[in-house]
């Protein structure tokens, strides 16, 4: 099995913690390596060093918003980035939109500030945009990295520049600590410049596996109750909840997916409703008409980048495993535990797929019915209490 993974031919390099990457006949060189990155490297997979800082004299601000308190690929991709720029006098600092549960250390970032109130589900630009202009000013980073996404990190970093006149570099595919590099022509050509204030990264341009890790202490922002309200100008009108099977799969966050392994289709349907995800199917699967081709996930089906993927008795061929390559949190149940799909997985339960999802959806159903009973308790104390404080 050919395990070299496939890297765009036209970008120059990948930065890591061992220093630049290229391809070169299907094998990896390092070029350009930093030996205080080789010599941490050298540590192994055990414990990695904090990163050496002397006296800290600049400060490099990493921004992103979280996902129900972790970062996606994407953002840990900038964290790293900031880090990896940084020298020893340098300082890497993470302003967060919305809540982080990760371990910021390992992300590599020195101090950490979080914003719950901020976090992406609430469209609030101009919040953020004075929320990350208070952290400019607290901190006066000599530079900003984001993360390009559609999600909200890429539109801040474009109105932060605007707004305040800053030199900016989007789409960038090549970074080091002494330029940024860019396609230019519709990728017909590539141009680089010294680092600007604010750096907008593309996606995989950068390793977030170091061989280091941060301080990660968290500090509040300074100014943080000047951030005001919001623009009268538009109204956010929150989330509309639809139904998970309406959703495309390469948009859905959550996915459980059917292998040949999977008999009961209808109980399969059930629990997929019950955990209000996405549903997603192997080829065998399609092919024996258990699904519709919509569903197909892999090289010749759906690419999908979910946060979670639950496989059902799906073995995990070559072109399945292309297709579910970006996701986040992938679980296996299958009763092979040798099947390919398994060395994919972070969590395999090795087991009979009907068996698994019927005691899935009884405990789902189970603690979702206890979590409305808890509410439901909850509400019904403040109503009494705030009824007896009017009475009285």
């Amino acid at each position: 099995m050919n395990t070299i993974k496939r890297i765009d031919p036209r970008r120059p390099f990948t930065v890591t913690g061992a220093g630049l990457k290229r391809i070169t006949l299907g094998a990896e060189a390092v070029a350009g390596a930093t030996t205080d990155y080789v010599a941490m490297a050298a540590h192994g997979p055990g414990v990695k060093p904090r990163r050496a800082l002397t006296t800290v004299e600049r400060v490099v601000l990493a921004v992103a918003y979280s996902d129900r308190g972790a970062l996606d690929e994407h953002a840990r991709q900038a964290v790293a980035a900031a880090a990896l720029i940084a020298d020893s006098r340098t300082e890497v600092a993470l302003l967060v939109f919305g809540e982080l549960k990760d371990d910021a250390a390992a992300l590599g970032a020195d101090k950490v500030i979080e914003l719950p109130a901020l976090d992406r589900r609430a469209f609030a630009p101009e919040k953020a945009l004075r929320a990350l202009e208070a952290c400019v000013a607290g901190m006066t980073p000599v530079h900003i990295v984001m993360p390009d996404s559609v999600t909200g990190d890429g539109d801040i970093g474009r109105r932060y520049a605007a707004q305040t006149g800053a030199s900016i570099a989007t789409h960038v595919v090549e970074i080091d600590n002494s330029h940024v590099g860019v396609y230019a022509k519709a990728k017909q050509s590539f141009a680089t410049r010294p680092l600007p204030e604010v750096i907008l990264l593309a996606p995989n341009a950068v390793d977030p596996k170091l061989p280091f890790v941060g301080a990660g202490e968290r500090v509040n922002l300074v100014g943080d109750e000047t951030i005001g309200a919001e623009s009268p100008a538009y109204r956010d009108l929150g989330i509309e909840e639809i139904d998970a099977a309406q959703v495309a799969l390469e948009e859905a966050d959550f996915i459980v997916s059917a292998g040949n392994g999977v008999s009961d289709v209808a109980a399969f349907e059930t629990l997929a409703g019950v955990f209000g995800a996405a549903i997603g199917a192997s080829r065998v699967a399609v092919d024996n008409g258990s699904f519709t081709r919509d569903k197909q996930v892999g090289a010749t089906g759906k690419t999908v980048d979910a946060s979670v993927y639950i496989a059902f008795g799906i073995s995990g061929a070559v072109q399945h495993l292309q297709g579910i390559k970006d996701c986040r949190h992938v679980i296996a149940v299958n009763l092979d535990g040798s099947a390919p799909i398994v060395k994919r997985a972070n969590l395999t339960v090795i087991g009979d797929a009907q068996t698994t999802i019927a005691a899935l959806t009884d405990e789902v159903r189970r603690a979702r019915a206890a979590h409305a009973a808890q509410s439901s308790a909850s509400f019904e104390g403040v109503s009494v209490s705030a009824h007896e404080g009017v009475t009285a």
